[in-house]
């Protein structure tokens, strides 16, 4: 089922309709601004269902397509739409923004209304970064996203605000310059900044490795792939609890989707020869932060260092380029979103107590907030790859995927579920059993109705996800095939010696190849 209206146009710009309504509230209408943004964002989630409702599961296309000049001269349009792999990140973004205003809803004291601002104006930004299919409008979002997350950290974090907020920007912003220029020389070369057209436009093998370099420079940093990563556990720790939840939940996807939304379409040949590099840079993020995770003594650093082991996984899974590597990464990518976030509000719900992350000042807390053990139980189930949880269906499938490239990159992936399993548990240990030794623990509430509003869906998700995970991989299916189909093509024409039957040929046969048993691209094997 299609619809008539610019739904997309619609998801994108409503929150900006919330910041102009609290742009005109009178100072000191801070309790009316949280629910006019609770309000609007819900209704751009209400409005994001009708997406996944209406979506086509069966077919590879883009979807509630919205194609309109922009700038004409410059053959620069407003370009928009949705597939399989775009579609449940835009519902991702919709789905945690109200969550993190219900969660800043009491913390937040300082400047409310400004913060509901920044809030909306980062539910706007984001679902625009997922549906631009114009290189230069998805850049223009891309980059856009830093703003309202850099006042976000700077404004209303801890002590190191400010220089958390800045090393964030400066390492992500450093990282775009070098695709700002490649889609500058792209869209000369080809006339065109339409993304579908770059990804069938044929760049030499040349041409593709520097796009691919510029394309592997400004995604890195995004995702974060060692050893680009230091920003995150300082924006993470800097950050509030809102902030954190949204950046582990969905600003680091962009990296992930940048990937396969541009470098491996349009870059084909040479994401297939910096498969091995990728690889090697994942392994060591999965194993490195994994330890030192082990290490942390703050309860949000030990989860910002396991993000970026997680997100090693995604990355070994995209490269992967076979069907359940790629489907297991966009899962992966999914799932982490939510329990990562979920992992996030745990910890502010005792440091809104507390005020201190430190793990050392907890313990015990079972026998006191019996509740909160067991959603903290369930996310650090779901985390460490539990079956029936989330968490496991994407590892499960990223580490098919790999063993189909090579035996020992399997092996070394895995292990970051063993070192995973022994991070969260030391966490959970820690903070949940043992002793009440500390006496200013023995007030502390359990949870409240807000905090169970809002750990309920989460907890639903991950179950959902984990249970019957085909409702969400089924409209990836088309998608996943046509990246890996498109890919193969790419591969198999210069062997073909340019002729378009042939790699016309190549690509059917892949799209029409069994899931079960993908093709193994004999370049990517390592040895």
């Amino acid at each position: 089922m299609m619809t008539s209206l610019p739904l997309i146009s619609i998801l994108t710009f409503l929150p900006l309709v919330g910041v102009l309504l609290l742009l005109l509230l009178k100072p000191g209408s801070d309790h009316t601004a949280k629910w006019i943004a609770l309000v609007v964002s819900t209704i751009v989630f209400l409005l994001s269902l009708l997406l996944w409702s209406g979506f086509d599961s069966s077919s590879s296309a883009m979807q509630f397509v919205e194609n309109y000049a922009w700038i004409p001269s410059l053959n620069i349009r407003y370009h928009m739409g949705i597939d399989g792999l775009s579609l449940f990140f835009v519902l991702l973004s919709a789905f945690l923004t109200p969550i993190c205003i219900l969660a800043a809803w009491d913390s937040i004291t300082h400047r409310p209304r400004d913060y509901m601002i920044a809030f909306l104006a980062l539910d706007s930004l984001m679902i625009g970064s997922f549906c631009a299919l114009d290189i230069l409008t998805f850049y223009v979002f891309f980059e856009a996203v830093l703003i309202p997350m850099f006042l976000i950290i700077g404004i209303w974090g801890g002590e190191r605000r400010v220089y958390a907020a800045f090393k964030f920007f400066l390492y992500t912003l450093t990282g775009s310059v070098l695709l700002l220029l490649a889609i500058l020389w792209m869209s000369i070369t080809a006339g065109t900044t339409d993304i579908p057209a770059l990804a069938e436009f044929g760049f030499t093998a040349q041409a593709q490795f520097w796009l691919f370099l510029a394309f592997f420079i400004a995604f890195a940093v995004k995702v974060p792939m060692w050893p680009v990563h230091t920003w995150l556990p300082d924006a993470h720790v800097e950050a509030p609890t809102a902030g954190s939840v949204i950046l582990a939940g969905v600003l680091l996807k962009l990296g992930g989707y940048g990937f396969l939304r541009l470098a491996i379409p349009i870059a084909p040949l040479a994401a297939h020869d910096f498969a091995p590099l990728i690889f090697t840079l994942s392994v060591v993020a999965v194993i490195y932060t994994s330890l030192v995770a082990l290490a942390q003594t703050d309860m949000k650093k030990l989860i910002a260092y396991s993000s970026v082991a997680h997100m090693g996984f995604v990355t070994i899974g995209i490269f992967t380029l076979n069907f359940q590597g790629v489907e297991g990464s966009i899962f992966q990518m999914l799932s982490h979103g939510i329990v990562s976030g979920a992992l996030f509000l745990c910890v502010g719900v005792v440091y809104d107590r507390l005020h201190s992350r430190e793990i050392a000042r907890y313990g015990g807390l079972a026998s006191i907030m019996p509740h909160y053990a067991i959603v903290f139980m369930i996310f650090t189930m779901a985390s460490i790859g539990l079956p029936a949880t989330s968490g496991f269906v994407g590892e499960f499938l990223v580490l098919l995927g790999s063993y189909q490239v090579n035996f020992w990159l399997a092996f070394s992936t895995a292990t970051g579920l063993i070192l995973g399993a022994a991070y969260m548990l030391y966490l959970y240990r820690r903070v949940i059993f043992g002793k009440l030794v500390n006496s200013d623990l023995k007030g502390l509430a359990d949870l409240g109705w807000r905090e169970i509003a809002i750990f309920v869906p989460l907890i639903g998700l991950v179950f959902w996800m984990g249970i019957y995970p085909t409702s969400f991989t089924e409209p990836m299916v088309p998608t996943v095939k046509k990246i890996i189909a498109d890919y193969d093509a790419a591969l198999a024409s210069p062997v073909a010696g340019s002729d378009p039957a042939a790699a016309a040929a190549a690509a059917a046969a892949a799209a029409e190849g069994d899931e079960a048993e993908p093709k193994k691209p004999a370049a990517l094997i390592l040895r």
